[in-house]
């Protein structure tokens, strides 16, 4: 009896075992049953209709940012679902940021593969303190133009813009990847003419000064100082130089100048060339501000719009130079030999 009692025992601890298994086994199909339904519904088309959307993805929006942003546009059902796949099958940091126009009855899959293809617009970055040649190369490098269609696109940008320096407002840009150069111009100088509002161009008429001068001192300014809180008060002291018919002695203008004789119509070129030498100071160009007293013919590059802000709301002071010392620090002077000091100290080290 104690035999066949193990043997019984020994069966039932065998059933409850195979039951236990049997159980779930059961619920992983179920789960994986309900998490198959789960994920075709929400990786398909969100709606059945054709229309496109607007989509735009910003420089470094994550995987998270941009699943989000196409859940708010209802070109996704899961946000979740969207980061998960892409960061999955390795696509998370292939996907460009720009400008897509996206149809709404795209699976999760399609719409994957219709945003590796790339955006319909790019972003074009274009920063303070440039000179049209180094314009017309972002555009260049950031709509991804080579070979013969980026000369043209080039030469075509400099020919239209040769009386726009200045006036290339410096901002963050969507462009389609085969926008011309008269486009482009023509957003850009628009762009300068909105940010450059009635109210700024009425206080310069106050102050006696036309816009144009206004956006010559600005393209300086832009290139000569480093803070906002600096740019009214070396504004101040440029403007009082240039009316009572000192020298403004700007070096980024020689910089101009030379880079300007030496490059011409060269892509790779040291735009804004360091150290001066004596030599260079002497470079016969109207935009040689050491030889030549008052403004220079033209803007040297384009001013954001803290710089053209300087200019239009400059601050009055005693002072007459300034230089920075290496740490980027300015100190101003309100006689050369104070200034002759602050050189001695600060930069003759």
């Amino acid at each position: 009896m104690p035999r066949r009692k193990g043997t019984v025992g020994r069966f039932w601890t065998k059933y409850n075992r195979m039951k236990r298994l049997l159980v779930l086994l059961i619920i992983i199909l179920i789960s994986s049953f309900l998490l198959t339904v789960w994920w075709v519904g929400t990786t398909q088309a969100p709606t059945n209709m054709a229309a496109v959307k607007r989509f735009v993805i910003t420089k470094g929006a994550s995987s998270s940012q941009i699943g989000n942003n196409l859940g708010e546009a209802g070109l996704v059902k899961s946000s979740l679902v969207f980061k998960f796949y892409v960061q999955l099958t390795g696509n998370s940091r292939r996907i460009q940021a720009g400008e897509y126009r996206i149809p709404q009855n795209l699976s999760l899959n399609r719409l994957i593969s219709f945003l590796l293809q790339g955006p319909t617009e790019l972003w074009v970055t274009i920063p303070e303190g440039i000179r049209r040649e180094e314009i017309a190369d972002k555009f260049v490098e950031s709509l991804e133009l080579s070979g013969t269609e980026a000369t043209a696109f080039r030469n075509d940008f400099l020919q239209r813009s040769a009386a726009k320096e200045g006036y290339l407002f410096p901002d963050t840009y969507l462009f389609p990847r085969d926008a011309s150069a008269s486009a482009v111009v023509s957003l850009l100088t628009s762009t300068f003419d909105k940010k450059v509002d009635a109210k700024m161009r009425q206080d310069l008429d106050q102050k006696d000064i036309i816009l144009s001068q206004a956006v010559i001192v600005a393209s300086l300014l832009e290139r000569e100082t480093i803070t906002d809180q600096e740019r009214p008060v070396v504004a101040g002291i440029l403007i009082k130089r240039w009316r009572a018919g000192w020298p403004l002695q700007v070096d980024a203008s020689v910089q101009y100048a030379l880079a300007s004789a030496k490059c011409g119509q060269t892509v790779d070129c040291n735009w804004w060339p360091r150290p001066l030498t004596g030599d260079d100071l002497e470079i016969n160009s109207p935009y040689n501000t050491y030889k030549f007293p008052g403004l220079p013919p033209a803007p040297i590059a384009s001013p954001g719009i803290s710089a053209i802000n300087g200019v239009v709301y400059y601050e009055e002071s005693p002072y007459w130079f300034y230089l920075h010392d290496e740490d980027g620090q300015i100190h101003y002077a309100e006689t050369l030999d104070q200034h002759n000091a602050n050189i001695t100290r600060y930069l003759n080290k």
